[in-house]
This record gives structure tokens, C-alpha cells and sequence, in this order.
């Protein structure tokens, strides 16, 4: 699982606890594996059409930083599938894990379009560097 991008707890991520708030949490979520298959299918018409049980493990507070990984499971021939962990950087601890993320690819008309792609890229692969 790749690890890329990190959130900085802020005193509007808290809920009445002061702990982070699930929905801000779960927001991120969604946004980094919308980003992920963004990049991975090479097309901005990218939607969220299911989320497996989502745990929560433990929680963060005010000033902690967070990270979330993104997973591919498999790659279906419209869908992409993800698995989730997101943690705390500064206890080590598991926050969230989400077993089972599908993004679906769409094409012009907002409909299922397939993809073409069978593995994971990097952006490195795509554009064809060369060491010199």
C-alpha cells in the first residue's frame, strides 16, 4: 500500500469529543481514491460507486498528522477496486481501514466506459524516462 498523501489535524476536523470527526475522515477517503484512479485510469470522469464496511480502530486529535494509503485490489473492465488504511503518523496507530473501494470510469455520456488497463502504472512508465 502506497502512502501519499498526509492531513493535518485542524480544530474544524474535530467532532464534540475532540477527536477527528468520521465524516471528515471518510471525506479524504473517497477524495484520495478519486485522485488515485484519476491518475491510474488517466480520466477526470471518475466516480465512487461502492464502499465496503469501513472499521474504525482509533482516532486521532488536534495537531496530529494523519496519512492514507490507497491499495489496488484488481482492476475490473470499467471498475478500479481499492482497499484503504488511513493512520496516525504520530501515535503509528491505525485509524480507519476500508476493505473494498470501486471507482468506476465513465465516458462522455456519464455512463460505465471500460478502461483498458490490467495493472498499476506509474507516471514514470508512462512517459517513457530514460536514464541518460
Amino acid at each position: 500500500m502506497n502512502f501519499h498523501t498526509r492531513k493535518w489535524v485542524k480544530p474544524e476536523d474535530l467532532n464534540a469529543n475532540e477527536t477527528l470527526f468520521g465524516g471528515r475522515v471518510l471525506a479524504w477517503i473517497d477524495e484520495e481514491a478519486a485522485l488515485y484512479s484519476i491518475i491510474q485510469l488517466e480520466n477526470k470522469k471518475v466516480v465512487t460507486k461502492y464502499m465496503s464496511e469501513i472499521n474504525f480502530m482509533s482516532t486521532a486529535t488536534k495537531g496530529d498528522i494523519i496519512e492514507i494509503g490507497i491499495g489496488v485490489i484488481n482492476f475490473g473492465k470499467s471498475s478500479l477496486n481499492l482497499n484503504c488504511e488511513v493512520r496516525n503518523k504520530m501515535t503509528r496507530e491505525t485509524i480507519v481501514t476500508v476493505d473494498n473501494i470501486i471507482m468506476v470510469n465513465l465516458g462522455e455520456d456519464g455512463k460505465p466506459k471500460p478502461h483498458g488497463k490490467t495493472k498499476i502504472e506509474y507516471v514514470k512508465d508512462r512517459l517513457g524516462d530514460k536514464e541518460d
